[in-house]
């Protein structure tokens, strides 16, 4: 693998150095729209033509093989921003099939059958005027900042400094239609018995699924596809391409209860992540379809041999898909969120299926790529196995009250992680650790189901947001612990009061423990004996030893041996 770099030879530029000011590409940066797993920027401006063809062919350079796959969705420019990435890749000697309009998964399953790298121009669930390239190793092998994209990054940035991109090599680019084998693969994974015909809605928002829905789903006989949405428009003229947020729901709700369907299909745009509604129009929660899938994936895995097929979840998915796994009889191995990485994750452990929060499935069988089509029929096919509603057999799957994920702007999401943190550590029975953030857990059998709970609080990687999700035994047990995390990581004013003293246990204002959150004050000890705390005026006093916590600025401080047992 090389770095490009100009040359009059044809060889590629060498990358430039991004901290020299003599040089003429420092001003030549392309980190704000190199994202952690992807390419994405608005379309003309961050991402323009010239920005595509320096990618396509720093991407050439970086690969071991010449032959690659590239292919776009329906955005307004991604027909121009799919030419430049293959006439850069071409001049760098890529031998290149252009596969033309295309879901992301259908770009996968080329990329795993014909053993090519790829390239997905889309921006997924993004607003229209935004645009970006998916990129991947052959095999539909996954590409991260760590595994590549850094280094492609930096060649792009010498060839838009150089203002060139010389010619090596013979390459060429070639039409390829991949739609055939992705429908005929799709079909051979997931078969959708025939015993009970289906009515399904599916909302493709004028987006990919527009384009693979017919050609997947309409080719099965058993399955009346009622179509939303399916023209191909990149300007989204109905609803943003983004099933995961609810208002773009409204529509395909309303048209499963108004044509009494057994189901809904809402994807996003490049149709790589599928949401599913029940014959009320209730979304269902991606833990639950992923709880489904990992049963009937371990259920095939081990009717083949395999003993204790894996399964691989994000540390937000639901309690319950561990513990469906388990009675399966699989394993469950869990990552942290990120495509990258539970695709790496799933290739290490051999993974069968993973799953995560996000309505992104993975299949071992699918190259362990994700596919929001083939989680579809994966669906599809257990309704079709039952003679009741979707809405019975998702109930088996949701079984513990949850909050959702819920983002909160601060001003420093590391230190009101770090708050919350500290809090966790005075919990007696909480498991603590921190794969990904903070995850806090407070379940074990011998718990009464109302303080059976854990919660996962995670800093986003590009805002100052934090995000929660939490799970419980009871709904008034998970309201309450979303509502007093929620509290201490959003609680700043008091934070900033509390100083960097580290002994300080740093809880929400108030005049005595009476008014610190009650799943933590229940569980505060005394840091002397481990006695028991009662509430007093502007303090907390041991039941055993009798020593005195002040409560300063609203926060109980809890420093062993600083406050002598009163005399009196």
């Amino acid at each position: 693998m090389t770095d490009p770099a100009p040359s009059s030879d044809g060889t590629a530029p060498a990358a430039v150095d991004q901290d020299s000011h003599a040089s003429p590409a420092s001003s030549v940066s392309l980190a704000s729209i190199v994202k952690a797993y992807d390419v994405r920027g608005t379309a003309g401006t961050q991402l323009s033509v010239d920005v595509a063809r320096a990618l396509g062919a720093a991407f050439a350079d970086f690969l071991e093989s010449q032959e690659l796959i590239v292919a776009h969705d329906m955005r307004v420019s991604s027909p121009e921003l799919s030419r430049a990435v293959i006439e850069g890749a071409v001049r760098r000697g890529a031998i290149v099939a252009d596969a033309g309009l295309s879901s992301t998964d259908q770009l996968y399953c080329a990329s795993g059958l014909h053993r090519a790298a790829g390239v997905m121009i889309t921006a997924s669930h993004n607003p229209a005027p935004d645009n970006g390239l998916k990129l991947c190793l052959p095999g539909a092998r996954p590409i991260s900042r760590d595994t590549g994209l850094e280094e492609i990054r930096r060649g792009a940035e010498a060839y838009l400094a150089a203002g060139e991109i010389p010619e090596r090599g013979d390459g060429r680019s070639e039409p390829l239609d991949t739609l055939p084998d992705y429908v005929r693969t799709l079909h051979e994974l997931v078969g959708v018995p025939t015993r009970r015909p289906l009515r399904v809605v599916v909302d493709a928002a004028n987006a990919m699924a527009g384009l693979t829905a017919p050609a997947v789903l309409g080719a099965l006989e058993q399955l009346m596809v009622i179509p939303l949405h399916f023209d191909l428009d990149g300007t989204f003229p109905n609803h943003r391409a983004d099933p995961l947020d609810r208002e773009t729901l409204r529509d395909l709700q309303a048209a499963v209860v108004r044509e009494g369907a057994d189901l809904g299909l809402a994807f996003d745009g490049d149709a790589d992540r599928c949401v599913v509604v029940d014959e009320t129009g209730t979304p269902v929660p991606p833990s639950a379809v992923t709880a489904l899938i990992a049963r009937r994936e371990v259920a095939r895995a081990r009717a083949a041999g395999e003993e204790r097929p894996a399964v691989v979840a994000n540390l937000v998915s639901s309690r319950h898909v561990t513990e469906t796994v388990l009675e399966a009889g699989g394993d469950v191995v869990r990552a942290p969120v990120g495509h990258s990485l539970i695709k790496a994750i799933m290739a290490e452990h051999d993974a069968v299926f993973g799953g995560e929060h996000s309505a992104h499935y993975y299949f071992r069988d699918f190259f362990s790529a994700d596919s929001g089509m083939l989680a579809a029929l994966h669906m599809l096919a257990a309704l079709a196995e039952t003679d009741g509603p979707l809405s019975a057999l998702v109930a088996e799957h949701d079984p513990y009250p949850s909050s959702g994920e819920i983002n909160s702007l601060v001003r420093d999401s590391g230190a009101a992680l770090d708050r919350v943190r500290e809090q966790s550590t005075s919990l007696r029975a909480a498991q603590i650790d921190e794969l990904d953030g903070l995850t806090v857990v407070h379940w074990d059998e011998d718990l009464d189901p109302e303080d059976r709970w854990w919660f996962s609080l995670r800093s986003s990687n590009t805002e100052p947001l934090l995000r929660l999700n939490v799970e419980a035994g009871e709904r008034t047990t998970m309201a309450r612990i979303r509502d007093e995390i929620l509290a201490i990581a959003r609680d700043e004013d008091d934070a900033d009061q509390a100083g960097p003293g580290a002994e300080a246990v740093e809880l929400p204002a108030g005049a005595s423990g009476a008014d610190v959150p009650s799943w933590v004050r229940s569980r505060l000890r005394c840091p002397d004996c481990g006695g028991e705390l009662r509430d007093v005026e502007a303090a907390l006093q041991c039941t055993d030893c009798a020593r005195r916590h002040p409560v300063e600025g609203g926060i109980p401080v809890l420093i062993a041996g600083r406050h002598d047992v009163p005399t009196a």
